[in-house]
């Protein structure tokens, strides 16, 4: 059959070890067959971050901004053994959190459900999205150690040179003492994103933090978010029949245990990290986790929401046949395709997409998927435990059918 065209490039951003592997598979097997795939491409891998002094991520984070939509493959952050063993000039920073900071986004994850994997809490029908600040908090903080009894302050000071000072704790011995901070045009993009999404995917949002212990820091997104809210979507909310609303954190996980789900959950930086991994490992795995990034003026960019699979890579280098799930990293590949298509007006890529989607969640309910799901199976028939590369086969046949 004739390949599907498309109009505007989709920037294309490859990753490190396994996930590097998988998604050149995705593309030989489930792309490029049926697409004539247009991509502006950046290689993220870590030694093309080391050889370009990580220009290459800022220049991919400009791309996306050009032309609107990205998709990224897994990367390494590298620690002290990565900089060992990539021989590293330094240890360069998450490409996630440069291309967050540059785009302004917001972090939207949610689990792909599949009949015959439960999740662990059995009253969830729904998927649960987070939508996860990617700014500022602990990922930001400045930290100290006091080696003994000491004063501990924070200090403000103006650009006239004025200083406000407050009293953080008066040491008696060694501790610690942590400082963090946010902008209120941060969390302002952050609530825009997350009203403009639910308003995109017909969702109700939540946010909580917890306000009433952190009266000014978490006080403050709590009014931001109520601001806009009144101000510029009340109206937009009611005629699509969506709510928000605010709850303290505590109440909200009571909220979410005892829910069916199909809501968006916006928590602030840490929060999202932690509850994100939560919802995900509770509906079944990290690689059955999409992400997406959006930015308020409408930029996204989607990716695996799990590593770069070092153990199976280390396995794949020997020789050895991997069973790694690529469900996170094809349905990153099919959220950009779906949304090129439709800020394109091209109706096929979409559609492409979407039965794409459909065949490869057709075969995992079929009984046929990777080794990490194969543990939590409850299917009728028992499952058939193939290799990464198989179960893509498997896909291609169904979306050829």
């Amino acid at each position: 059959m004739e390949k599907i065209k498309m109009t505007t490039p989709l920037v294309e951003l490859d990753g490190d070890e396994m996930t590097r592997i998988i998604w050149q598979q995705i593309k030989d097997t489930l792309l490029t067959p049926y697409i004539d795939l247009n991509t502006e491409y950046y290689d993220l891998g870590l030694p093309e971050r080391e050889r370009t002094g990580d220009q290459i991520t800022v220049d991919a984070a400009r791309a996306i901004q050009k032309y609107g939509v990205g998709v990224k493959c897994a990367t390494i952050t590298p620690n002290a053994q990565r900089v060992e063993e990539y021989k590293l000039s330094q240890m360069w920073k998450s490409p996630n959190g440069t291309l967050r900071a540059i785009l302004d986004g917001t972090v939207f994850r949610a689990p792909i459900m599949v009949r015959g994997i439960s999740p662990v809490v059995k009253n969830w029908k729904k998927p649960i999205t987070i939508a996860r600040h990617a700014y500022g908090d602990v990922y930001k903080n400045t930290e100290f150690k006091p080696a003994g009894p000491g004063k501990a302050e924070l200090v403000f000071t103006d650009p006239s040179g004025k200083e406000t000072r407050q009293t953080i704790f008066d040491f008696s011995g060694p501790g610690v003492v942590q400082g963090m901070y946010n902008t209120d045009a941060s969390i302002t993009s952050f609530a825009h994103s997350c009203f403009k999404f639910a308003l995109s995917t017909h969702q109700d949002l939540w946010f909580a933090t917890k306000d009433t212990i952190s009266k000014q820091y978490d006080h403050r997104f709590k009014d931001i978010f109520q601001a806009l809210y009144d101000t510029e979507y009340k109206t937009a909310f009611e005629q699509a029949g969506i709510t928000y609303f605010y709850t303290l954190i505590d109440d909200a996980v009571a909220r979410v245990i005892r829910s069916e789900g199909g809501y968006i959950w916006a928590c602030k930086n840490y929060d999202g990290d932690v509850m994100s991994d939560m919802v995900s490992t509770a509906f079944g795995s990290l690689a059955m986790m999409t992400s997406v990034l959006v930015s308020p003026d409408g930029k996204y960019e989607y990716e695996a929401a799990h590593g770069t699979v070092t153990r199976h890579y280390y396995r794949h280098l020997k020789g050895e046949v991997t069973s790694t799930n690529p469900m996170a990293t094809l349905f990153a590949w099919t959220g950009a395709l779906a949304k090129r298509g439709e800020l394109d007006g091209n109706a096929a890529l979409t559609a492409f997409a979407q039965k794409l989607e459909r065949a490869a969640i057709d075969t995992i309910e079929s009984g046929v998927m990777t080794g990490d799901l194969a543990g939590l199976w409850e299917g009728e028939r028992p499952a058939e435990k193939v290799t990464t590369q198989g179960f893509l086969d498997a896909i291609a046949g169904r979306l050829d059918a």
